[in-house]
């Protein structure tokens, strides 16, 4: 069970669809909410920071897990606030505070996946400060040079030709607008469709080129690999899996490998160039026994697709707002 410390975000968070035991709302002191807490059970603390007095200052939160277990609350943070900034949000995870978000999404992916270091390391990286963990196992101090800390995403294609080239190259020219073409670049493997894009961000390699070429581009804050093939895909954060819910490519998929959909079950699944309505897509959720991430309709690669980025939204990489520096960096967090 799990409790809500609330206050500005209290209408957001009575929208939160989890068992609650104990919720309260206003404005405390630190020390308050750890004496109300520090003996009592529960499985996550849903924090609202803007319940806590001074809760801009970073002293207010070394208190709180000076009290509390860090990993077991999740920090919802006002969107746009000085709070979303990568120095702010580096002091916090130098002191073992990984679990944040602006929104619900974000807290109810974050109550099933914990962050881990892993996941929010390279806010360090934005911010250069150094980490240390409550277990003295991480002291770290990352410089721009450091392989570590960015978003690795595969794209794959699970029924033939389901456009994972094409998916790839608007994804990528989404975030480039987004971050700076400098800090996103895309790799395919095993294949050479991408020199049709004439595109110097998005390079074509051999399986045994993988380590290589993501220490060429060690620097870039998110690479997206088009995994075709390839048998290793343990270097990826996460993996997109797309599929073409034509009949005909459907019919072929099962006729190769009728395990395919309990396979992919808890993957993240992509309906790629789809016509389903969501109708359609609830029924063959129901069908095949997997739940779909994400409808994709036909797009135009030529054109910027607003639904690309509420794609990259809903996936955690792009924050919707775009606006100003702050969300952007918010927006690399995996909500």
């Amino acid at each position: 069970m799990n409790v809500i410390v609330a206050n500005e975000q209290q209408n957001q968070l009575s929208n939160l669809d989890v068992d609650v035991i104990k919720s309260i709302t206003g404005q405390y002191d630190v020390l308050e909410v750890v004496e109300m807490f520090k003996n009592f059970f529960y499985s996550k603390m849903i924090l609202d920071v803007t319940a806590l007095n001074d809760y801009s200052d970073f002293k207010t939160y070394e208190k709180l897990i000076h009290g509390l277990e860090a990993d077991k609350i999740i920090f919802l943070l006002p969107e746009g606030s000085s709070l979303c900034t990568s120095n702010f949000l580096g002091q916090l995870i130098s002191i073992g505070i990984y679990n944040f978000t602006t929104n619900l999404n974000g807290v109810v992916y974050l109550l099933k996946k914990p962050n881990t270091f892993k996941d929010v390391e390279h806010i360090l990286k934005m911010a250069n400060i150094q980490s240390s963990s409550d277990t003295g196992a991480i002291n770290t101090s990352l410089g721009a040079g450091s392989s570590n800390g960015r978003t690795i995403l595969g794209i794959k294609n699970v029924s033939d030709s389901a456009g994972a080239s094409t998916f790839t190259y608007m994804l990528m020219k989404e975030l480039s607008l987004t971050f700076g073409k400098d800090n996103v670049c895309a790799i395919e493997i095993n294949k050479n469709d991408f020199f049709l894009f004439n595109d110097k961000s998005m390079i074509s390699i051999k399986e045994n080129e993988i380590k290589s070429a993501l220490d060429k581009y060690s620097k870039a804050s998110i690479i997206l690999v088009d995994l075709n093939d390839s048998k290793d895909i343990s270097f990826c954060n996460d993996i997109i899996y797309l599929i073409e819910p034509s009949t005909v490519k459907l019919n072929k998929l099962v006729k190769k490998n009728k395990d395919i959909f309990s396979e992919l079950e808890n993957k993240k699944i992509v309906l790629n160039q789809s016509l389903l309505l969501n109708n359609d897509v609830h029924d063959f959720e129901n069908e095949a026994g997997i739940k779909v991430f994400y409808n994709m309709p036909p797009l135009d690669e030529r054109k910027r697709n607003a639904i690309i980025g509420d794609f990259l939204t809903k996936l955690g990489i792009k924050n919707d707002t775009g606006k100003n520096n702050s969300t952007k960096i918010f927006g690399l967090f995996r909500r």
